[in-house]
């Protein structure tokens, strides 16, 4: 779709409802927003292209939005492919159009585009640089690793915009969640989902792109992917402010259980309901086997405390289990209580390889006792659940 922004800005970006799989991983039910703008000013620059899924649809909302005018700059503010898939298309379709990325991307141009000819048309921006467009001047930010290392966002002081890159990004299409943040139901959930798994790992990173705008007179933020924001930005900064500091969003119990036959699962629940009685206004369960893997790592940061229920298996910890825990290593986890529900017939194993993987996260505390079950709850397993929930709780 073309969008008016303004009287010299277009959103020409796209949705895409199709996708199953966003970097061939998270599950996208509400499609995705490959977000791109066009400022028309004295000179035109086009800012971020679109992933080649959606290139026909993305190169006629750019001609329209250009109706009989040519753009002077392609603007590239991140290289990864669901933004930048059009740049060789764009550079032959407009002879005279002129690059404008951060080095690191320059560089990274022939990794993507074999054969690609550059030479004489790129400007390398740095951290202060401006781009003149006449009523309109971009100034860039440098913001390496949100979350790659070429990243570049830009302010324009004309509107308040600050187009963002994938900071402020979530999951869903615009034409399914809405345009505007305030159009959207309920953004921090699919933000949240988002940020944790794309771009959390690189909280300090992310802190200081905050600290960086945060003088910023900020009306507007234009992400390249989910709803442009103008109302309530202090919230959308507010949480984003907690989730790269990895502070508690939500006072809640997060139980995540890997249960084979069941006998973990019932465990789980129990002490849920010991939690309850005891006064835990918020625990969420999750089974590992049958949810969404990046929903569970957001819950994960998302919540105070954390409770870990898996069955042994191979000698070690059953795999959903495992894989839960290898994505909360890669991502960072840490500042947390979790507790420990180990689950085993003959040699229980689950518990120490949980802890082993615990240990390898930053200020991440286990409270004892860990409970072990033997193959299937009984009343005598009950006093230890109080006694762990008493501990968590």
């Amino acid at each position: 779709m073309v969008r008016n922004l303004s009287d010299k800005v277009k959103y020409i970006g796209v949705d895409d409802l199709d996708l199953d799989l966003f970097e061939s991983q998270y599950i996208v039910p509400e499609g995705m927003a490959y977000n791109s703008y066009v400022i028309l000013d004295d000179k035109v620059a086009v800012l971020d292209t679109a992933d080649a899924r959606k290139a026909d649809e993305w190169k006629a909302n750019l001609k329209e939005a250009l109706g009989s005018r040519q753009p002077d700059y392609l603007v590239v503010h991140h290289m990864e492919p669901d933004h930048s898939a059009l740049i060789a298309w764009a550079l032959a379709e407009f002879p005279a159009v002129t690059l404008v990325a951060s080095a690191k991307a320059i560089q990274m141009l022939e990794q993507f585009f074999e054969g690609i000819q550059i030479e004489g048309r790129t400007l390398a921006v740095k951290e202060g640089s401006e781009l003149e467009l006449g009523e309109h001047k971009l100034r860039f930010i440098g913001a390496p690793m949100v979350h790659w290392p070429e990243v570049m966002v830009s302010f324009d002081e004309a509107d308040g915009a600050l187009y963002s890159a994938d900071a402020f990004g979530k999951f869903g299409a615009l034409g399914k969640c809405g345009f505007y943040g305030r159009d959207d139901d309920d953004w921090s959930c699919e933000a949240r989902r988002y940020y944790f798994n794309i771009v959390g790992k690189y909280g300090n990173p992310v802190r200081t792109l905050l600290d960086k705008t945060a003088q910023l007179a900020i009306k507007t933020i234009r992400p390249l992917h989910g709803p442009v924001l103008e109302d309530n930005l202090g919230e959308y900064l507010g949480l984003y402010n907690t989730w790269c500091r990895y502070e508690v969003e939500t006072e809640g119990i997060f139980i995540a259980c890997a249960s084979i036959h069941g006998g973990t699962m019932a465990a789980a629940e129990k002490l849920a309901e010991i939690l309850r009685a005891k006064g835990v206004e918020r625990v969420v369960v999750s089974d590992l086997c049958r949810s969404d893997f990046a929903e569970n790592v957001e819950d994960a940061f998302r919540h105070s405390k954390l409770v870990l229920a898996a069955s042994s298996y191979d000698a070690g910890v059953f795999t959903p289990m495992y894989e839960f825990l290898h994505r909360l290593q890669i991502k960072g986890f840490c500042n947390r209580k979790v507790a420990i529900i180990e689950n085993g017939s003959w040699a229980p194993s689950a518990g120490r390889v949980m802890k082993e993987m615990l240990s390898t996260m930053s200020n991440v505390e286990v409270v004892e006792p860990m409970v072990t079950i033997k193959s299937r709850m009984k009343a005598f397993d009950i006093p230890a659940l109080e006694s762990l929930a008493d501990a968590i709780k």
